[in-house]
């Protein structure tokens, strides 16, 4: 009996709360509307996404997009008997009723908020989930979310930030590609090898090709400073500055694939020359960052001049003493 009590108990227990789905529901996940709490999905365990469900696989990306010195914790899952096709520039193509789910969080804070990217039937949609104050599920929010809290950066320095949930507006920013939703970090080169490996033997992925292009990490002093900028700026701002990306009318395209040093912004004179150029007149000044938009524009925290415009509040200190060693070293023709 000391057995049998336990399990009733949390049956109990369960019935009064609202059970967790057994497993990933693709009926909520494909249905029109988005469900009003993160645990409907089955996407974890528990309501308090402690565990992920079967099915559901971690990953990390080589070069995350920088949030404020955030921690993420990144997940995808696959409906069972679907793969994902290769693709060897862009986003790896995930079957319909797939999700991408990215949760952000601070020592300081435990979860903030979590995001799901949903592959519908029409494309992808983006659905932001706030956590309630005892972390025992995220509600959505579409309306998002402004948070003052306190965190530490990895110096230990600390910083008073208002934390922001984006709306499901701001969401179609920063995945826009052309009239569509699209996520960001998924690509093959952003996976590398090792990753890739592990989803084929996952049977996520089937046919992949012998070799293909991989990222170097940013962070990591391996490879020319040259390649570790451009992977930095390919994640955090090619998702924007491509040609079918919101801010494609800049002409200042910075995913890894681009080949035009104009359109990395190298010796280019900016489209408009409002108060974001701080009165500079070049994107990129070879050898110059101090003369340069790109630095300039990254160093700024000021709304309407400060690049990345979502999802900061907070200057990259590390990534943007890389930008301006990779333009320091240009050698100006």
């Amino acid at each position: 009996m000391r057995w049998v009590f336990p399990v009733f108990l949390c049956l109990l227990v369960s019935a009064c709360s609202g059970a967790v789905p057994d497993g990933p529901d693709l009926d909520i996940i494909l249905a029109d509307k988005p469900a009003k709490t993160l645990s409907a999905y089955g996407l974890f365990r528990d309501s308090a996404a402690r565990q992920p469900a079967a099915g559901v696989v971690p990953y990390e990306l080589i070069n995350p997009l920088f949030s404020d010195y955030s921690e993420k914790e990144r997940l995808v899952f696959v409906p069972k008997g679907q793969t994902v096709d290769w693709s060897d520039e862009g986003v790896l193509a995930f079957p319909v009723g797939s999700v991408l789910i990215k949760s952000f969080s601070y020592p300081e804070t435990g979860r903030i908020e979590t995001r799901l990217l949903v592959h519908k039937a029409a494309g992808w949609v983006g659905y932001p989930y706030v956590w309630n104050a005892d972390q025992s599920d995220a509600i959505y929010s579409p309306i998002g979310k402004k948070e003052p809290i306190q965190i530490a950066d990895p110096k230990g320095q600390v910083h008073q930030i208002t934390y922001s949930v984006p709306n499901q507006n701001q969401c179609k920013t920063c995945h826009q590609a052309g009239d569509k939703v699209t996520p960001i970090g998924p690509k093959a080169r952003n996976l590398g090898v090792d990753q890739i490996a592990q989803w084929r033997t996952l049977g996520l992925v089937q046919t992949i090709p012998e070799t293909f292009d991989v990222v170097p990490a940013a962070h990591l002093e391996f490879g020319s400073t040259a390649a570790r900028a451009r992977a930095y700026l390919d994640i955090n701002c090619g998702h924007c500055h491509k040609s079918d990306g919101a801010a494609s009318n800049s002409g200042l395209w910075l995913e890894w694939t681009e080949e035009s040093l104009v359109k990395l912004g190298i010796g280019k004179h900016p489209t408009a020359a409002g108060r974001g150029a701080g009165q500079l007149t070049r994107v990129i000044e070879p050898g110059a960052p101090e003369a340069s938009i790109l630095a300039y524009r990254m160093a700024s925290r000021e709304a309407g001049v400060a690049m990345p415009e979502l999802g900061r509040s907070l200057n990259h200190e590390d990534g943007l003493a890389l930008i301006n060693e990779w333009i320091r070293e240009m050698q100006n023709d």
